[in-house]
């Protein structure tokens, strides 16, 4: 850890240097107070488990309360997920490389950081370079609107109106699917 101290009222600046040693004690803060929260969270939630019982008369009542338990296990588990998270981020954090993208090594913005501090990547939105078919968009709802389809051979994409795109994809009738959108 740091012998680095923050001010409780310290807010990250762009005009600051990029995940200077004050910058880095903030955002270890905020994923330390984090962690602590998921982990009282998991324990209230552990207790309330052990303590509630599924031995009600009525089956109805039985089977909402086991439909609870299931939900509340599988918050549980997503939260457990995301403590990995933060142990690896707190991790980046001592390593030197939390902060910046894992693909391009730029510095991830610090608003993304405020509201994701696990981020690994500078844009929650980008398409991945993995992920050609998850660049296209979809501009409109209108027959007449253009839409590019990812080339299949690497050369120039060809524009198709929305109801060509669903004819080339034998989908059924596209214009079903305008009039209940």
């Amino acid at each position: 850890m740091s012998s680095v101290k923050t001010r409780s009222n310290y807010r990250p600046t762009e005009k600051e240097e990029f995940m200077n040693p004050k910058m880095r004690e903030y955002f270890r803060g905020k994923l330390l107070a984090w962690r602590e929260e998921l982990l009282r969270e998991s324990s209230e939630t552990l207790q309330h488990l052990q303590s509630e019982s599924l031995a009600e008369p009525d089956i109805a009542d039985r089977a909402s309360l086991e439909t609870d338990r299931s939900l509340e296990l599988r918050t549980r588990d997503r939260e457990r997920k995301l403590i990995a998270k933060i142990d690896m981020a707190l991790q980046r954090i001592e390593d030197g490389t939390y902060g910046y993208c894992e693909e391009t090594d730029e510095p991830i913005s610090l608003r993304r950081l405020e509201a994701r501090p696990i981020a690994l990547d500078r844009s929650a939105g980008a398409p991945r370079a993995h992920g050609a078919h998850a660049a296209r968009r979809l501009i409109s709802h209108s027959n007449a609107a253009p839409f590019s389809a990812p080339p299949s051979n690497r050369r120039a994409a060809r524009t198709f109106s929305l109801k060509e795109f669903a004819r080339s994809r034998h989908l059924p009738d596209f214009n079903l699917w305008l009039r209940f959108s």
